[in-house]
């Protein structure tokens, strides 16, 4: 069969102002990229924070005097920085200030245990690397000081605040009617421990460090928990993230120092991390959401800037979706709603623009591997609500059957696989799951089962360690969530497969329905199983339609507000 991907031939469906960039443009690194953007900026505001306004001097001071911190405490280039912080200035400063100095950005949820954060500050630390640490006082109190001892490359850590940007006087105000979970600092045996305003702000030179530093040094190492085994860390040069950087801007045509974005996702996810660097990149403002489920601040937040950008991940949207606020406030500054982590219901997805206005929403497709966008519904032209869009810039893309590697025909399930500077140089320290993930031909087999039509929009309908098998028929758990997500009880929804003890390599259809707060529910829940179960004959083929229902009042959530389906098995 001929390969009907090797063309590229759904570049024709591209906004007409686009085509590939030159590779040219990616022979720089990050810093030398945002270098522009802080001297022709520098009163321009950068960051928001619960009332507080930084600046793009500002955040050019703080981050040279961390970087300035590293160094003289003799970290190189090649010495990785985790930063285990909520979405607050410190998160910004340090992520600018550690690739100033070379060293190597990793992203480390404050939600982890303790057990967890031992893991992968261990694994980062493995080959000689220095280590530091940016985290919450509370954490260190509850979680670090148990570790500590078992770090021996872990050289620094630096405390703060979810309110450690703040004036002393305004924290002791902000304390008196808030609570803010704290922790008390101590000294750690063998490390040097600093308060991020106290020493690292007051005490460090605010110049510009001179570092040397070339495209292919890494500088990012994002862990990614995948379905299975111990979380991988996948190493990103500064070349594959300027690329991608450069790719967004070009395919959204943002102009430089204009408009405000809020985004909800966790910088500590990769797809946080990179929609932050992208506006610091081009002169952008952005406000930072520590907790992204609160919808009340989201709508303040909203109401206050006016952002012509909004991020989140579908589980968020549809927390906002279903705000009364929300729906209320003047959407008509806002140019797009951006979508990306997790499959979108495309019945949500029109909800979505009834209230911001259609054609606003674009969905996307990515993974950390990929730094991290692959895929892109078009800015000006058609878009296609329930697929992720199209291959990006400089992206070459196939799908393929997982079992025999041969490309599969167009309008045919199959697994995506990536190629171009997108592509991560490997996980970290993981030679052999780096060689079952990209092949000789450079191609990132991505584990996700995609569809592409005949314009080349892709619909995402599984993982492939999600698709559910039922008497050797396959189902794909995202598609039928979203036919069942078109039911007006169900607010969200999730699929799992279960083994079927009466026919042994087959499996059971189960859903998980949280219900939709806006349907006028009796309480009658075998009733409402019944009406599913008859919407589903009624849309699906008789293997997809669930044969277990279970309600629950909240669905497990991953950090990023990802559907957790690894609790829901295990449960």
């Amino acid at each position: 069969m001929s390969n009907p991907y090797e063309s590229r031939f759904w570049r024709k469906n591209w906004d007409h102002h686009l085509s590939d960039l030159d590779s040219k443009e990616f022979e720089t690194t990050y810093p030398k990229m945002i270098r522009e953007i802080f001297d022709k900026y520098p009163d321009n505001m950068a960051l928001a924070y619960q009332g507080l306004e930084i600046s793009f001097g500002e955040l050019d001071k703080y981050s040279n005097q961390f970087a300035n911190m590293l160094i003289e405490n003799g970290f190189n280039t090649g010495d990785v920085v985790g930063i285990n912080l909520p979405n607050t200035p410190e998160y910004v400063y340090s992520v600018i200030g550690t690739l100033k100095a070379g060293c190597i950005v990793s992203g480390v949820s404050p939600l982890m245990s303790d057990v967890q954060i031992h893991y992968q500050l261990d694994d980062l630390g493995k080959g000689g690397k220095k280590v530091a640490l940016v985290s919450l006082d509370a954490i260190f109190q509850h979680r670090l000081t148990k570790i500590a001892d078992k770090l021996p490359q872990l050289k620094i850590v630096v405390a703060t605040s979810v309110i450690g940007s703040f004036s002393k006087e305004d924290q002791a105000k902000i304390k008196a009617v808030r609570e803010i979970p704290s922790g008390k600092v101590t000294p750690l045996e063998g490390k040097t421990v600093y308060n991020y305003q106290d020493d690292v702000l007051k005490n460090y030179s605010a110049d510009l460090p001179k570092v040397d530093m070339t495209p292919d040094d890494i500088g990012w190492i994002q862990y990614t928990g995948g379905t299975t085994g111990p979380p991988k860390g996948a190493m990103l040069s500064h070349r594959n993230c300027v690329s991608n950087i450069k790719g967004i801007i070009t395919w959204l045509q943002w102009e430089e120092g204009k408009g405000i974005l809020l985004s909800g996702f966790p910088m500590f996810h990769v797809a946080g991390l990179t929609v932050c660097e992208g506006v610091v990149a081009y002169g952008m403002g952005q406000i930072l959401i520590a907790n992204p489920r609160d919808a009340l601040h989201i709508c303040n937040e909203m109401k206050k800037y006016n952002p012509t950008v909004l991020v989140n991940v579908p589980s968020l949207y549809q927390i906002l979706i279903n705000f009364r606020k929300f729906k209320r406030l003047d959407h008509s500054n806002l140019t797009y709603c951006i979508s990306a982590a997790a499959p979108f219901p495309k019945e949500s997805q029109e909800v979505l623009e009834s209230i911001v206005g259609e054609g606003k929403l674009l969905e996307l497709y990515g993974m950390t591997e990929l730094s991290p966008v692959a895929t892109m519904n078009p800015s000006l032209g058609m878009k296609k609500l329930g697929t992720v869009g199209l291959p990006f810039l400089n992206v070459d893309l196939k799908i393929v059957d997982p079992e025999t590697n041969e490309v599969v025909p167009l309008g045919e399930p199959g697994e995506i696989c990536v190629n171009g500077p997108l592509v991560m140089q490997g996980y970290y320290n993981k030679p052999e799951e780096t060689a079952k993930a990209i092949d000789k031909d450079g191609y990132m087999h991505t584990g996700d089962v995609g569809i592409m039509d005949e314009d080349g929009y892709i619909r995402i309908v599984d993982r492939t360690k999600d698709m559910i098998i039922v008497g050797g028929y396959k189902v794909f758990s995202a598609k039928v969530e979203d036919t069942l997500a078109r039911h007006p009880a169900i607010g969200m929804v999730a699929l799992i497969g279960i083994p079927n003890p009466e026919r042994p390599g087959s499996e059971i259809v189960k859903t998980f329905i949280q219900i939709n707060p806006d349907f006028e529910f009796d309480g009658n829940k075998d009733a409402l199983k019944e009406d599913i179960i008859k919407f589903s004959k009624e849309n699906l083929a008789p293997y997809e339609v669930p044969k277990l229902i279970e309600f629950s009042d909240d669905l497990p959530l991953t950090v990023i507000g990802k559907i957790d389906k690894k609790i829901l098995r295990s449960g």
